[in-house]
């Protein structure tokens, strides 16, 4: 089990966000760098910082502190997902928007929403923490949370947070969230 201690002061926030039907680009090389790109010049102008993170190929899950006194996370997830679209539009299949979307002004990169859930305390903290890097395994893509490679998994394995056998696929862990 993991170990991760840090104060739980300001807004902290747990985010899954989904491309629209349910594409698969996010898990690409040039897609994570295009995002994280954007996600750093969001941060200049709009602070936070990402504590956990993990890009499948149709989704992500991210924890995000907020400054204290902040909780404008729904306008920086706004940004992001805009200049992420403009910046891939030409990069990315995309069927044609509906009638809904053109109303919207809505591209067909991200679906609309996104889920996200305010972090209780510190136990809520760590299964989030734990749901998000043991997602690959759990959708079948690695047997162990190390081996994927778009993750702050292996950021925090090295720093001794979590061992190297964590979430190995042959050892059962609670990674429920109370999500599904």
């Amino acid at each position: 089990m993991s170990e991760y201690r840090r104060s739980l002061e300001g807004n902290v926030y747990f985010f899954t966000v989904v491309t629209y039907q349910r594409q698969p680009f996010l898990g690409t090389d040039e897609s994570i760098r295009v995002f994280d790109e954007i996600l750093n010049k969001v941060k200049q102008t709009h602070p936070f910082e990402v504590e956990a993170c993990v890009f499948l190929h149709d989704h992500l899950h991210a924890i995000w502190r907020l400054p204290d006194g902040d909780s404008s996370y729904s306008m920086r997830w706004g940004l992001i997902k805009k200049e992420f679209s403009k910046t891939m539009k030409d990069k990315l299949h995309s069927s044609g928007p509906t009638a809904s979307r053109l109303r919207h002004r809505e591209n067909t990169v991200w679906q609309r929403r996104f889920w996200e859930h305010r972090i209780r305390d510190e136990k809520d903290f760590q299964a989030h923490f734990d749901y998000i890097h043991y997602n690959p395994v759990k959708h079948g893509l690695v047997n162990k949370p190390g081996d994927w490679p778009h993750s702050t998994f292996k950021q925090y394995m090295k720093n001794e947070i979590y061992p190297k056998d964590w979430g190995d696929a042959a050892v059962e862990i609670d990674v429920s969230i109370g999500m599904e």
